[in-house]
């Protein structure tokens, strides 16, 4: 019941949000801000041969950024959570890191790394590993200590904890920090896709503006939204499947 009222409600707020820009399209008419009908009907003329290769270079940096994160910070998470001395140790090199603007080490990345792919998924990787690492750290140290005694009586090995205790209890806080952590992605990747490369929907949308071409731009944003929509959604699915027992 829930699940249908969601998306009942959510159907609901996309036509409210559609209804409102066709209203805003009619009175400003202005062809900054083209109405609603004209946009889609773009966006499908032109996303099987143009759009969606855009779109796949942006899911791949995505998806290739938040990987990397997930196999260097959910592993250093769970070191940082279970042994205390490798907090000491580590915790101020990541409170020290954590709270920089992760746009600011844009210059360095691209000086270190280039305008290519490489620097686009660094950035990525930035943005999402340290949420990843304090939130999978605190997960695992929240744990109580009397929850690994039945399985230490059994001889359990700390990889059989990690995979029996650690895994189950850190990844709804894990699930958290990435769905928080991936709108700053999507917002600095399409800030370094307008430079260093022809591909990716923040180069799509950046270009049909410099050539004054509102429908196209208006059908770039769409895509990008859709594919933030698209994230969320995935991340809400790996949640049900993966958290069954908070149901």
């Amino acid at each position: 019941m829930m699940g249908k009222l969601s998306l009942r409600s959510f159907v609901c707020g996309i036509g409210a949000f559609l209804l409102l820009w066709a209203l805003a399209a009619h009175l400003l008419n202005i062809p900054v801000v083209p109405p609603p009908s004209e946009v889609f009907a773009r966006l499908a003329e032109k996303f099987t041969g143009v759009i969606a290769v855009h779109a796949g270079y942006s899911l791949m940096r995505i998806a290739l950024g938040l990987s990397l994160a997930v196999a260097v910070g959910y592993p250093i998470g769970i070191l940082m959570g279970y042994f205390p001395r490798v907090n000491r140790i580590l915790a101020p090199m990541l409170y020290l890191a954590y709270p920089i603007p992760k746009i600011a080490l844009l210059p360095v990345v691209m000086l270190l790394f280039g305008v290519g792919e490489a620097g686009k998924i660094l950035l990525i990787f930035l943005i999402i590993v340290f949420q990843v690492v304090v939130a999978v750290r605190d997960a695992t140290a929240g744990i109580p200590a009397a929850t690994y005694e039945p399985l230490r009586v059994l001889g359990a090995s700390f990889w059989q904890m990690v995979r029996h205790i650690v895994l189950p209890a850190s990844l709804p806080k894990f699930i958290t920090a990435v769905r928080i952590a991936m709108a700053t992605a999507i917002s600095v990747l399409f800030f370094t896709e307008t430079f260093g490369t022809k591909y990716g929907i923040g180069y799509y949308i950046m270009d049909a503006w410099l050539r004054v071409n509102y429908l196209d731009m208006y059908a770039g944003i769409a895509v990008l939204s859709a594919i933030g929509l698209l994230l969320f959604a995935l991340l809400d699915a790996a949640e049900h499947v993966l958290c069954r027992w908070k149901n």
